[in-house]
């Protein structure tokens, strides 16, 4: 299963045009979401490449990631002659790359796709690896496939779009590349400024933190063995996201994904001894940039079957990745009911 090489875009559209050029596709379907259809899809229809494609638009937002949008687009397909030699560009954050990568792999068995990033949790986890799917039954990503796109490119003036939750909800994908990565690499993500954003900066940390994503899928693409790194922070993460929405005060990712985190390097300093310093520092950040996920001990009971049905999970053992240090992954972590629920406590009681 080859992945492409993913590129942070020096000039966009001349980058954009290369990569269908090389696809050279028979008909073109760019999907977007309402707001990229606004902000990001005017800058890219400068392509001369795109001129006579199809635009396809379904609503933005997490919740809208499941088998009713994915039937809009196999649907729009179908009624405009898509067929093996088109190509599908998805354009937005991490939803649209989800959904449109799912759509494109299992329409007549699979039409080739661009991501094109617009999120900087797009950028740094969903349009990378090869990992598409749709949410369903209140479950992530519960239906699936690993289908990886023709190209990936990463315009980081699209970033300049977001809100500072968003901007702070891809760092969190980037804060857990550098904790299974380096010391090195945890320290250079520690001393960025969060509060007054330098893109330059922040393009050349994304860079770094999109190859540490690619050398992980790159010796594990269908996540049997070293991938399953990419999970820390998500088995709690993922719970907690799920239950946010049950409760009807939905969550970004990354900030379930933080949280998430904090969890899980709790339960690696008590299982496998990780430094108490990091786990505090992690903490540190959490508490200025990111505040807590309120729930409270009679919800432990939820949050711990959401956790049950994560897909990580063998052997009927909820799975996890712990770290016995930064950059030392310990995968295929089991849990007790008991030792989850004290991470649980742990989390309430910051």
């Amino acid at each position: 299963m080859n992945q492409p090489v993913t590129k942070i875009c020096k000039d966009y559209i001349s980058e954009l045009n290369e990569a269908i050029g090389e696809i050279a596709p028979e008909n073109i379907f760019i999907l977007v979401d309402d707001v990229t259809y606004e902000l990001c899809l005017p800058e890219t229809l400068k392509s001369a490449k795109l001129e006579g494609s199809h635009v396809i638009t379904i609503p933005s937002g997490d919740i809208n990631k499941n088998i009713e949008s994915a039937v809009i687009i196999w649907k729009y397909l179908s009624e405009n002659n898509a067929n093996r030699k088109s190509l599908m560009i998805n354009l937005g954050g991490g939803m649209i790359t989800d959904i449109g990568g799912f759509a494109a792999s299992t329409f007549k068995r699979g039409i080739r796709y661009i991501n094109v990033s617009t999120t900087l949790l797009g950028a740094v986890d969903a349009a990378t690896g090869g990992k598409t799917g749709i949410n369903f039954l209140g479950l992530k990503n519960e239906i699936g496939v690993f289908a990886p796109a023709s190209a990936v490119l990463i315009n980081i003036e699209f970033f300049k779009t977001l809100d500072q939750q968003n901007l702070r909800s891809g760092f969190a994908e980037m804060v857990k590349h550098a904790l299974i990565h380096s010391r090195e690499e945890w320290n250079r993500i520690l001393k960025f400024d969060l509060e007054s954003i330098s893109f330059d900066e922040l393009s050349v940390l994304v860079a770094s933190s999109v190859n540490i994503k690619e050398k992980v899928v790159e010796q594990d693409p269908l996540e049997k063995n070293i991938r399953k790194a990419l999970n820390l922070g998500h088995t709690f993460g993922h719970a907690f996201e799920s239950y946010s929405y049950k409760i009807n005060k939905p969550e970004l990712h990354g900030y379930a994904v933080m949280w998430g985190m904090l969890c899980e390097l709790y339960l690696s300093h008590v299982k496998l001894n990780f430094p108490k310093d990091d786990l505090l520092k992690l903490k540190c950040l959490i508490k200025e940039y990111y505040g807590t996920f309120n729930f409270d001990c009679s919800d432990y009971e939820l949050l711990f079957e959401l956790m049950t049905h994560d897909k990580k999970n063998e052997s009927k053992e909820i799975n996890f990745t712990l770290l016995s240090d930064i950059g030392e992954i310990q995968i295929n972590q089991s849990a007790t009911k008991e030792e989850i629920f004290e991470c649980f406590d742990f989390f309430a009681g910051c």
